[in-house]
């Protein structure tokens, strides 16, 4: 059963998010009274549907021991988990949370299912037919866009499987029932952020029904699609969002459409095409050694096999550039780095964006070395990792640089970031053997009156990392000399990874599993500690550690602090300066 609606009535409006919440609240109340009119419904069902024409194939990996489960009569989906034993109803009892509700209503687990075969697919088709018996009719939640989306592209990728032990009967009920949920998916709005993700649903549901509702369909859905994908995928091939796993998603729609397209024997339009060689150039960028994505701004890393199963048709020797969408990647023999130098994203495409400028990733080896949370819209984790703090980057006075909306104006639109840092400053140069980055951005200008710089220097021969974060004035001039802030710089570690501080209390000795001898992290701040921390991985939290360097800036000159990361193994050159 859905989680009860968020409160109708708006509370206090702090400034221009209010007032832009109470526009579109008062916009959504009225779409949301003609969805639920006996005249939209009408509409929406006509013309039917005649059935099933193709099936179209999800490119994603299914999970097979997820549909086990769901036949033993468990569901485990978002972190949590709810048992309703065998050919139980899952539709007539309270979900343990919203995000567990929002994933059982997207039917991502139909997938699991019918991975199984016949025995499956009957189960599928059951609990197909009971939520159509208890949730055919609109409410906010279940026909709203969070699960709508989803529910409608999964429908259409798997109904016609379930379909295939069904009477004509069942079967005309669910191509109905679809064919009404993507008309509603593409007359129901939502904004630009997932504009195009909406309009691939529909044109795949389209796709999939036969007769003139899937024609009308497909002609709406695509035509949507491209005047969508220019706003939602730029020329290097990188979300508007700026989440690497955004641009992965949206990857696997396209290519389930063109497959549809192909077995229609249509061509898929110019703009689809494009979108689909330039999302695949990005995603091979963002995918590190590990097979991994980075895990930036509300992305999470996601497993090995689906994000190979997205890549599978690319270019082998396609060149990777050295930046993409806002991220810079730096190669080394063993040490590969990817650093966020560019702003996050703003208004409706920011609301799994995350407040943490000059964030890096690092891997050694192949094995995940520093990192940040993690943090995604479907993990399990609050909203406060989406600021500084939760990434390895510098943080002022343990002040956000960035954070989510609340209350009344995050109902409404979404968790957008708010008070993020402007304009990110970089400029990347490279010679042989050697690679440098400076970025800077002002994000703390107002508060603290300095700019954060963070340069980093790759030595390919050597096989290390030099950095440096400083806090520079931003009007030395007007600033008061005998005023301190503190400020730390952080580096998560990934959960893999064990650290150990040496004697000399500048250092500390980071062993990923598999590595006997490590890698050391030099520094000359002023407190070096390890704190608890935690990362995101397969959607669940992890403990590990984190690094802190401490420090005070003058706000009248700043501050510096200086870091290394070299092998362990290496040899030490005495002749050499510590970073």
């Amino acid at each position: 059963m859905a989680p009860p609606s968020p409160p109708r009535l708006p509370g206090p409006l702090p400034g221009r998010y209010g007032a832009e919440a109470l526009a579109v609240w008062t916009g959504r109340r009225l779409r949301e009274e003609w969805l639920a009119s006996p005249a939209w419904r009408w509409l929406a069902g006509r013309p039917r549907p005649e059935g099933f024409a193709l099936e179209p194939r999800d490119f994603r990996p299914p999970d097979p021991e997820n549909g086990r489960r769901i036949l033993a009569g468990a569901f485990v989906l978002a972190g949590a988990s709810l048992t309703i034993g065998p050919r139980g109803d899952p539709w007539d009892r309270a979900s343990p949370d919203r995000r567990f509700a929002t994933a059982l209503h997207r039917f991502g687990w139909l997938a699991d299912l019918t991975a199984l075969g016949r025995e499956g697919a009957a189960e599928g088709l059951r609990l197909t037919l009971e939520w159509r018996r208890v949730f055919d009719r609109w409410n906010s939640f279940v026909w709203g866009p969070e699960a709508l989306e989803r529910r409608v592209f999964n429908l259409a990728c798997h109904a016609r499987t379930l379909c295939v032990g069904a009477s004509e009967a069942e079967t005309a009920l669910i191509a109905a029932s679809l064919s009404r949920q993507a008309r509603t998916l593409l007359g129901q709005g939502g904004g630009p952020a997932r504009a195009a993700e909406r309009a691939c649903a529909a044109a795949v549901a389209g796709a999939a029904l036969s007769g003139e509702a899937g024609e009308r369909l497909l002609a709406r859905g695509l035509a949507a699609l491209e005047r969508a994908l220019p706003h939602t995928v730029g020329p290097d091939g990188g979300h508007a969002s700026r989440s690497p796993e955004a641009a992965l998603e949206l990857l696997f729609d396209l290519e389930t459409l063109d497959d549809a397209l192909a077995q229609h024997g249509r061509a898929p339009p110019e703009a689809v095409l494009r979108a689909l060689d330039a999302l695949a150039g990005a995603v091979r960028f963002l995918t590190l050694a590990d097979g991994r994505l980075a895990a930036f701004q509300g992305g999470a890393a996601s497993t090995p096999a689906h994000v190979a199963a997205a890549r599978a048709a690319e270019i082998a020797d396609r060149p990777i550039p050295p930046a993409c969408n806002g991220y810079q990647r730096l190669e080394g023999q063993a040490l590969q780095v990817l650093a966020d130098a560019a702003a996050p994203a703003e208004g409706p495409w920011s609301v799994a964006a995350c407040g943490q400028p000059l964030a890096v990733e690092v891997l050694a080896g192949g094995r995940r070395l520093i990192v940040g949370a993690g943090w995604s819209p479907d993990a399990p984790g609050p909203q406060a990792l989406r600021v500084a703090d939760a990434a390895s980057t510098a943080v002022l006075g343990d002040a956000p640089c960035g954070e989510p909306l609340r209350g009344f104006p995050a109902a409404v639109l979404g968790p957008r970031l708010a008070c993020a840092c402007g304009p990110v400053q970089c400029e990347r140069r490279e010679a042989e053997g050697a690679v440098w980055l400076e970025m800077a951005h002002d994000g703390w200008g107002r508060r603290f009156g300095l700019r954060h710089e963070r340069r980093l220097f790759l030595d390919t021969a050597a096989d290390e990392v030099r950095g440096e974060d400083r806090l520079v004035p931003l009007k030395p001039g007007e600033a008061d000399e005998r005023r301190f802030i503190p400020f730390t710089v952080r580096f998560h570690l990934a959960p893999e990874v064990s650290a150990l501080v040496a004697r000399d209390r500048r250092s500390v000795l980071l062993k990923p599993e598999g590595d006997e001898a490590g890698w050391w992290l030099r520094n000359d701040a002023l407190e070096v500690s390890l704190e608890p921390s935690i990362a995101f991985q397969g959607g669940e939290a992890r403990r590990t550690q984190q690094i802190v360097l401490r420090g005070q800036a003058r706000a009248k000159s700043g501050a510096r602090v200086r870091w290394k990361l070299s092998s362990a193994a290496a040899p030490v050159d005495p002749k050499k300066p510590e970073a």
